[in-house]
């Protein structure tokens, strides 16, 4: 063995074994806990456990959550992207703030706004399920602002603008030339929005007191309520088939919808690298 090779593997050692100890041996150990009978099936534990419901619950509010942000955070994103004015940073550093701010500050937060003695205690919205969709929006917003933001601020504005002289309404022309161009980063910022929704714990938790639970409030409160550490290692693998699932299906809708059209233009394929040099070391 060459002493490159061994400097590569010197160098893959350390992170190889952080993940290994910190990441494989803890998910093998819920894998196993979860797997485990104890004399109950697999199937009774998780039904016994609410699972289908929870399971429903949460893809629901997780889904309802990222299209409530998707539009309030659309508008905000070409405000900051098309709309020029004095101040402009400060607005993006104030729309930042939020997904910033611990979780639990947040929820801390929407629960005294939506109490019965709160400033907004008439709308009747406390331990509901709008006031856990408002703070996940509000938590949330700032990452479809920033995403189709940066996006929007790329695009061209002048083939809306020649869409517009050629007789198209406002709606139309954005339609037709800017919302094709924005909907990969709407589908990426719509995927990430998800994921936070659908693994949000804090707000659910402080926001939703004990009406509302998602599988993740679930494997905790049958941690520190019960101390049913089977059913929540169930719970938790159910979480993990559901966060992979979601990867998976935002992968799939962020390459189909960003895939080109047949009459875009290609670039010309580059040549291939040779075997052993820099470039395919690099592409490796």
């Amino acid at each position: 063995m060459t002493s490159s090779s061994s400097g590569r593997l010197a160098l893959l050692a350390a992170p190889l074994l952080f993940v290994a100890v910190f990441f494989l041996w803890p998910v093998a150990a819920i894998i196993a806990r979860g797997l485990s009978s104890d004399g109950v099936g697999l199937w009774q534990g998780f039904t016994g456990a609410g699972g289908l419901g929870l399971v429903r619950f949460t893809l629901w509010q997780a889904a309802a959550s990222t299209l409530l942000t998707v539009v309030l955070g659309l508008p905000l994103a070409w405000l900051t992207a098309r709309v020029r004015f004095r101040g402009q940073w400060l607005l993006r550093v104030v729309a930042t703030v939020p997904f910033v701010l611990p979780t639990v500050v947040v929820g801390v937060a929407f629960r005294t706004l939506f109490a019965p003695e709160g400033s907004l205690g008439f709308l009747g919205l406390s331990e509901t399920v709008w006031a856990v969709l408002l703070a996940h929006a509000y938590f949330n917003v700032s990452v479809v602002a920033r995403i189709v933001g940066g996006v929007w601020s790329a695009i061209d504005p002048r083939a809306e603008q020649a869409a517009r002289t050629l007789g198209a309404g406002p709606v139309r022309a954005f339609l037709t030339t800017t919302g094709p161009a924005l909907l990969p980063a709407i589908a990426s910022a719509a995927s990430v929005v998800f994921l936070f929704c659908a693994t949000s714990f804090g707000i659910v938790l402080v926001v939703g007191g004990s009406r509302l639970r998602t599988l993740e409030t679930a494997a905790y409160q049958e941690v520190v309520g019960a101390f049913d550490l089977r059913t929540a290692a169930l719970l938790a693998l159910v979480q993990i088939a559901v966060v992979v699932f979601a990867v998976a299906l935002s992968g799939a809708l962020r390459v189909r919808v960003s895939r080109p059209s047949s009459a875009a233009r290609t670039e010309p394929a580059r040549p291939a690298a040779a075997p052993g040099s820099p470039s395919c070391w690099a592409s490796r």
